[in-house]
């Protein structure tokens, strides 16, 4: 997945469709938008970071769960089996992104997972489908004329904290290097 945060407008949509899609509960999120503010009065900006599972190519997560609740399907996506978790928070403890969360309900960890039981119908995810300004590109990295390819190719990207090499393969695009490294404004995930 790309964000283009020069169209996101910090609408919170994509967290909105999130919490319908999976029936959130309150206090947690899958997805969620990070707000930082810059500057002083009058000369204020805001900058918005959607975040979300960065789906790992080397997710520590994985390594760290004892139950192996916790894998990776063959296209790349990281994902927790329900049946498995023991919500023992080893893995929350471990994601470098903080975008794992204990459903209070179900007593087992939650995240994004790109909605994969709506691609399996060939639909993009909840998130990329409701975006209004289009800043959620989704598509598959091997085809070089899928939609995220072509964005990819044709802008520089960032990733969040490529420093603790999990190879995030969520990508930025016109990122903010001030909201790249501020922490969350969202309770319990700052």
């Amino acid at each position: 997945m790309a964000v283009d945060l020069r169209r996101c407008i910090g609408c919170h949509a994509c967290s909105v469709a999130c919490k319908a899609e999976f029936d959130v509960p309150l206090g947690v999120f899958r997805t969620w938008v990070k707000q930082i503010e810059k500057g002083t009065y009058p000369n204020v900006t805001v900058s918005f970071l959607p975040s979300l599972c960065n789906q790992c190519d080397k997710p520590i997560c994985l390594r760290n769960c004892p139950t192996r609740a916790t894998y990776q399907l063959d296209n790349g996506i990281v994902v927790v089996d329900p049946h498995r978790c023991i919500g023992c928070k080893y893995c929350i403890a471990s994601c470098p992104y903080n975008v794992r969360f204990l459903n209070p309900f179900k007593k087992i960890v939650e995240k994004c997972e790109f909605c994969r039981h709506r691609l399996e119908e060939g639909l993009e995810p909840a998130c990329v489908n409701t975006c209004p300004a289009g800043a959620l590109v989704f598509g598959d990295l091997n085809d070089p004329n899928s939609k995220l390819s072509r964005a990819l190719a044709r802008n520089p990207v960032l990733v969040l904290k490529p420093e603790k090499a999990t190879f995030p393969q969520v990508y930025y695009i016109g990122a903010d290097q001030d909201a790249m490294h501020a922490r969350g404004q969202v309770e319990g995930h700052d």
